[in-house]
């Protein structure tokens, strides 16, 4: 029963022709045009910006606002658990028995953006406009000038880029943060769901706690990627790998930033 069923989930996230076939081509693949991109990410700083600087959005009663972020987050929740799974169960099977170390280092030269790991790439990068969604329901919350952050903005606008550049650089070690990534999703946006519900998960220190994890656990990674890609014929994709890094770090800061403010010695006693 378990083969049986291992073996279906396999078919549905790796071997489907769809997936199994799949190849990323810059400017005929949905959403693969640097037009594309940068429309996404400007439309998306310059409405939130404007809304915010001037709030004529109403704001939505409580229980539609609930009901709204509820649906959203169900959403992203399970998308995020299928992206998880599927990347993982794709870089297990794309990965070359001769090349163990296919997932940290792309081969330089050798590797174009095809396969089911590249596919499950592009969902994630696509589900990444969909968080625009995010901002949206915050935009529509009584709380929008407590709750719309720096970090959030910058967070949602810039990781739509850095995952464009995993697609059309072949960038070396993204499947690591693919699947780290979808991973701490699933339990960030189990955590909203909880909230939207009405719920107070106590994990909600975890969630931040995980998203800083996953960054110590992508240098630690790098490192790796660096010792095959200096020892061998080279990683693909470094020029991409070496801004996402850029990014990732800024992340950092303002996730440890954002950690220490809200819970170190419990956010100062809240605040006093």
């Amino acid at each position: 029963m378990a083969t049986i069923l291992y073996n279906a989930v396999h078919y549905w996230l790796v071997d489907h022709p769809i997936i199994s076939q799949y190849e990323w081509k810059s400017g005929q693949s949905p959403g693969s045009s640097i037009f594309f991109l940068s429309t996404a990410v400007i439309t998306y700083l310059s409405a939130t910006l404007l809304l915010h600087r001037f709030p004529i959005l109403p704001s939505l009663p409580s229980a539609a606002l609930s009901l709204a972020a509820a649906a959203h987050n169900v959403i992203l929740c399970l998308l995020s658990l299928i992206m998880a799974a599927g990347a993982t169960l794709a870089a297990l099977h794309q990965t070359p028995p001769e090349s163990p170390s296919w997932a940290i280092c792309l081969p330089a030269g050798a590797n174009a953006p095809l396969g089911p790991t590249f596919f499950w790439a592009h969902v994630f990068y696509l589900s990444k406009i969909l968080e625009f969604v995010d901002t949206l329901l915050i935009l529509l919350s009584g709380s929008r000038s407590r709750r719309l952050s720096f970090l959030h903005v910058y967070h949602h606008a810039a990781v739509v880029v850095m995952c464009y550049m995993w697609l059309a650089a072949a960038q070396t070690l993204f499947p690591v943060g693919l699947i780290t990534n979808s991973a701490v999703h699933v339990v960030m946006y189990a955590y909203y769901l909880l909230s939207a519900l009405g719920f107070r998960p106590p994990w909600k220190r975890a969630v931040t706690d995980c998203q800083i994890t996953q960054f110590l656990f992508g240098y630690l990674s790098s490192g790796l990627m660096l010792y095959f890609h200096f020892t061998g014929p080279g990683c693909s994709g470094m020029w991409a790998w070496g801004l996402s890094t850029l990014f990732t770090t800024s992340l950092l800061v303002l996730f440890v930033n954002f950690h220490l403010k809200n819970y170190g010695r419990e956010g100062k006693n809240k605040r006093s």
